[in-house]
């Protein structure tokens, strides 16, 4: 059983719907044009308990599981993204890392402040030469006495910027037979040596902020790596990012649920010739692919995450929900953009920015070649295992 009752939950859920509602939609485009998250608003967001929702009951959060999760990030998908990127790395691949790999002394350090959001937790895992594959990791970490020494790059980190504590993937020796070699390390944002470089300039999404981070001999104590051993590194980073996969499908539904609304609105308002373009059977077809891309997206995240719960499948059923959901959600938008013709192409209009929105789905905790690669190779490997026997 989850920590929250379905019933204590839909209330939760209710008031997360009434928030995103009436709080933060009518300030998108405020967010937009500065580049930023309103204080009040983040304020709110933080004694509605969002900044660690995912968090278990015990560090203070409340406790939510997959399952749970997806209907929320179904709502949070309903505005601009950047409200949700601003807690997401908190519940998400983040605090993630240190629920099911940190030591007692690690959790009781970092979790409660997490939960509350005193502290935002920042996920530095992609590098120049290192994406959605860690294999490629560069970065590196030695071991001096009582110390670790980290030195590398990692760019397109999420929250960097305003980050207090970045959970950092390193290398400590070539991957051999023994393991991957890749480490985690807590390390808080003001240790020296630690660099935050300037907001990147992204092609949507403002108010999500992004940086490239440098750690030029970076001293942290042994107590530092998380589960106090090197090898949780790999297997932090896999398991942190399938659960946040199925996290992401379920933000591209609401997106595209969004930009399904706001093309029907237009459709029955707007008129050519006198007649609403609702009315026109090639803009209804376009809502009807719309709406079906969502309801099929809605199921296959709900499926995904309950079977994520239940242990069924951690690995192929998170894919293929990113997958198709962000996919989707690329050609729902899309086709929002057309039904709404030159008006659609307008910067205060949500389904403009909703187009350049879900354009980082495809690409970020894994790109869609990435999923293709687990969902198929996995399929053949489990093939192979079963003819062996």
């Amino acid at each position: 059983m989850p920590a929250v009752s379905p019933e204590d939950f839909e209330q939760i859920r209710a008031l997360v719907h009434e928030f995103i509602c009436s709080k933060v939609v009518p300030r998108e485009q405020e967010i937009m044009d500065t580049n930023a998250i309103p204080e009040d608003l983040r304020k709110q967001v933080a004694e509605m308990g969002l900044f660690g929702y995912a968090i278990p009951q015990e560090w203070g959060g409340l406790g939510l599981d997959l399952t749970q999760d997806v209907e929320l990030a179904f709502e949070f998908g309903y505005t601009s993204l950047a409200l949700r990127s601003m807690f997401g790395t908190n519940n998400g691949i983040a605090g993630q890392v240190l629920v099911n790999f940190g030591t007692d002394e690690q959790k009781s350090q970092w979790l409660e402040q997490i939960a509350s959001g005193d502290v935002v937790a920042s996920f530095a895992l992609t590098e120049p030469g290192a994406g959605s594959n860690p294999a490629g990791l560069r970065a590196k970490a030695v071991r001096d006495g009582d110390e670790w020494v980290i030195d590398g790059q990692k760019r397109f980190i999420t929250n960097a910027p305003i980050a207090d504590l970045f959970v950092v993937f390193a290398r400590t020796r070539p991957a051999d037979k023994s393991g991957t070699g890749i480490a985690v390390f807590l390390v808080p944002a003001g240790t020296p040596g630690v660099e935050v470089g300037v907001k990147d300039k992204k092609m949507g999404q403002e108010g999500a902020w992004t940086a490239d981070l440098s750690f030029s001999g970076v001293r942290v104590p042994a107590s530092a790596l998380v589960g106090g051993e090197e090898d949780a590194g790999y297997r932090a980073a896999m398991t942190s990012l399938a659960r946040g996969r199925v996290h992401i499908a379920a933000l591209a539904v609401g997106q595209a649920q969004r930009a399904l609304d706001e093309s029907v609105a237009y459709a029955a308002a707007a008129t050519q010739g006198g007649t609403p373009i609702g009315d026109f059977q090639l803009v209804q077809a376009m809502i009807a692919d719309q709406q079906t891309g969502v309801m099929a997206g809605r199921a296959l995240v709900r499926e995904a995450a309950r079977r994520y719960v239940s242990g069924e499948d951690r690995r192929i059923g998170p894919s293929a929900a990113k997958l198709y959901c962000t996919e989707m959600a690329g050609k729902v938008a899309d086709l929002a953009v057309q039904i709404h013709g030159g008006t659609g192409y307008m910067r205060e209009v949500p389904v403009e920015r909703i187009y350049r929105d879900v354009r980082l789905l495809r690409l970020y905790e894994g790109t869609s070649e990435i999923q293709r690669l687990i969902i198929g190779g996995g399929l053949i490997r489990e093939a192979k295992k079963r003819g062996g026997q």
